[in-house]
């Protein structure tokens, strides 16, 4: 992801550099400057060719209860994979892992014989009496997110999942959706006028109480064939309004995701970035 970031502002300095020569270049000889648009091919991070369908399996979701971010997550990425991948979008049931981790775990503390015993999330660290780590109930942060991890590590689980549906590419991870609140010193653009009614923005700092939402999704790109992680990738992005601006949930989690989706359909299939090159004529 940061190869891929450098890369992107490389190509956006080289267009801001070539357009700035062009720039003195015109002044000089008063030719007459045109921009032309272009697009720059970035390569997808993951190489999916050995597959043919992909299964947006489900999230260990937290944070706020407003709304479920496990089925909005697993509907928006489908719905956009649909659209901008070459991959089939398998539709299924979407899977609710903070269960599906809650069971392992018990079937490995009472170190039941079961399907499950395999694919026991243990951990011989714990507090309880089994010796098998607890898993929170209500996952308020990153560090309840935590123990869940063990659950995409599971190979044995995700492999008869693989088997379930034709060994596709499975999607998969966490996504942590919680308010916040700040307060302190923010820039804002004010409206002057000088003794002649001309007016001027010039930018003030003025202390602000704001509220709104975090987000931080956990992408894991997981072999089907296999069940083992092939790829994972985490953002954080936070929005921030008036504190007595009422923003619905729902809508910040969109605003959030829209971007978001963007680098995530980046690591399954070439993206383009949009710029534009400066000719003189």
């Amino acid at each position: 992801m940061t190869a891929w970031l450098s890369r992107k502002t490389n190509a956006r300095l080289a267009f801001a550099g070539l357009a700035v020569a062009c720039a003195a270049l015109t002044g000089a000889c008063g030719a007459e400057l045109y921009e032309v648009p272009v697009e720059t091919p970035l390569p997808a991070k993951l190489d999916v060719s050995p597959f043919q369908r992909v299964l947006v399996a489900g999230f260990v979701a937290g944070g706020a209860d407003d709304i479920d971010t496990n089925q909005e997550t697993v509907r928006l990425l489908r719905s956009q994979l649909r659209s901008k991948s070459e991959l089939r979008v398998i539709d299924a049931d979407v899977m609710q892992l903070v269960d599906v981790a809650q069971e392992q775990n018990k079937a490995a503390a009472n170190d039941t014989p079961s399907g499950n015993a395999s694919d026991g999330l243990t951990v011989r660290t714990s507090t309880d009496n089994s010796g098998v780590t607890a898993l929170p109930q209500k996952i308020k942060d990153e560090k309840d997110l935590e123990p869940y991890d063990r659950l995409f590590a599971n190979t044995a689980y995700w492999k008869r999942i693989g088997e379930e549906y034709q060994n596709p590419l499975i999607v998969t991870g966490s996504v942590l959706f919680t308010p916040r609140t700040s307060s302190g010193l923010v820039t804002r653009e004010t409206e002057v006028y000088d003794g002649l009614g001309r007016r001027r923005v010039v930018p003030t700092r003025v202390y602000m109480e704001r509220k709104g939402f975090m987000l931080r999704p956990k992408f894991v790109f997981i072999d089907g064939r296999t069940g083992a992680t092939i790829y994972s990738e985490t953002r954080k992005e936070e929005v921030l309004y008036n504190a007595q601006q009422d923003t619905p949930a729902l809508s910040s989690y969109f605003e959030l995701m829209d971007r978001i989706v963007p680098d995530f359909l980046g690591a399954l299939s070439t993206q383009k970035i949009k710029g534009t090159r400066v000719l003189l004529k």
